[in-house]
């Protein structure tokens, strides 16, 4: 496990304990730091506390949902740039909109797997640490 892996915290929020068993176990085994919550207002609490580097929000749990929970995260200066992932049973256009307009910036389907898990929470290191120079923006525009 190299160091950069397990100082990559990642928060799982859901009402599930099948779910955030089921995540903990996928990160922990791919060697990430993985924090757990289960609402919306015990997320918050972690969140200013330990600064994760990626999230992961069920969107419908009781008390706060993940829409609230997510928007109340980012309308934080201090946490706005921390990367969310909805995670939801359904996967419609509309729950898809509503998720990015709190400011997820992907949204997985569950029951997901190991694969996909991870594949989300490269994709979000990935853009983290990437460089700024060599991007593809980097080429003239296309009209």
């Amino acid at each position: 496990m190299s160091t950069a892996t397990a100082s990559f915290k990642v928060l799982v929020i859901d009402d599930s304990n099948t779910i955030r068993r089921s995540a903990e176990i996928f990160l922990k085994q791919a060697g990430f730091e993985v924090l757990l919550s289960e609402d919306g207002f015990d997320a918050l609490s972690k969140v200013n506390d330990t600064m994760p580097d990626l999230i992961f929000c069920d969107v419908l749990m009781p008390r706060l949902d993940g829409y609230q929970t997510v928007a109340i995260i980012k309308r934080s200066p201090r946490h706005a740039a921390i990367p969310v992932v909805m995670l939801s049973s359904k996967d419609g256009v509309f729950d898809k909109a509503r998720g990015r307009m709190v400011g997820a910036e992907a949204y997985l389907t569950k029951p997901f797997t190991k694969d996909q898990l991870l594949q989300a929470v490269n994709a979000h290191r990935q853009s983290a640490h990437a460089p700024a120079s060599g991007a593809p923006s980097d080429q003239p525009a296309q009209s």
